[in-house]
């Protein structure tokens, strides 16, 4: 008998979620827990889910059936001005960091606290500042735009901007991606001090397999909008699913490989400048 996901098992509960986008289903039936202080990492190949998944649980996407609860009070089911409130507590670092072009990185760290609060003691704002800055090590760039940043560096902006306002819960959405190895570790380090000194709960969505072992306390695997692995990094390395083998070392299918094995017209591939004349 499948064991029921009871809403005050984690900060985020997630029970039989299915969403679908038309005909195309991309989750079926998920239900998990994200333990309170905890990373939970999630992982599998493109397309699978993942990021529909943590929307979810920010309810920035709502389930065609299923649940989502933060703290052990529903939420998918809240308007958007109930929402509101809910969100505050998280923190999201996206993808490609979002941080807003024509705002200083002090301006952007600031901007989800003057969306929520009248900002009236402008001294305590500098020091807020200045003490989420030095926590990713950006202390200094204050006046810096991110056109003067690096990738990486951006990153810990956007990661400084997203505990602005002591959030619960921190959403990354592929937070290594377009990062050299260094700069990729930085990060990795950065999620574990931050879930260390804020005892922050931590939902983090990547394929970079040696930063889903350095950080996860929990691995949880899709595959086809299931869950088909789930478990710590020891239990992630030695699970028998083959997808999940595959998935973790890389390697092409069987079935992919004779489909680029097929025959076909050959065409040239040199070309001279004569050819086209």
């Amino acid at each position: 008998m499948k064991k029921q996901v009871q809403p005050d098992n984690g900060v985020i509960v997630v029970r039989d979620l299915v969403k679908k986008f038309n005909t195309q289903l991309v989750l079926d039936g998920i239900s998990l827990a994200a333990e309170k202080g905890k990373t939970t990492v999630i992982i599998g190949p493109s397309g699978c889910g993942k990021t529909v998944l943590m929307k979810h649980m920010i309810v920035l996407e709502r389930p065609s059936s299923g649940e989502v609860y933060f703290k052990s009070r529903r939420i998918d089911d809240m308007n958007e001005r109930q929402l509101e409130k809910v969100r505050t507590q998280y923190g999201f670092l996206f993808q490609g960091s979002a941080l807003f072009d024509s705002l200083s990185v002090y301006e952007n760290i600031i901007f989800p606290i003057r969306q929520h609060h009248v900002i009236t003691d402008w001294k305590a704002i500098d020091e807020l500042v200045k003490s989420k800055l030095a926590m990713v090590g950006m202390d200094g760039f204050q006046t810096y735009y991110p056109a003067n940043l690096s990738g990486g560096q951006k990153k810990r902006v956007a990661l400084a901007r997203a505990i602005a306002m002591n959030p619960h819960v921190i959403l990354y959405d592929e937070p290594t991606t377009g990062l050299d190895p260094i700069r990729a570790d930085i990060i990795n380090e950065l999620i574990l001090k931050l879930q260390r000194e804020l005892e922050v709960t931590s939902v983090v969505v990547t394929h970079d397999m040696n930063s889903a072992y350095k950080i996860g306390d929990r691995i949880i695997m899709l595959h086809e909008g299931k869950i088909i692995a789930d478990g710590d990094a020891e239990h992630i390395r030695k699970h028998p699913h083959p997808a999940v083998q595959q998935f973790i070392h890389g390697r092409v299918s069987e079935e992919d490989l004779a489909a680029l094995r097929l025959g076909g017209t050959k065409f040239k591939t040199q070309y001279t400048p004569e050819d086209f004349k």
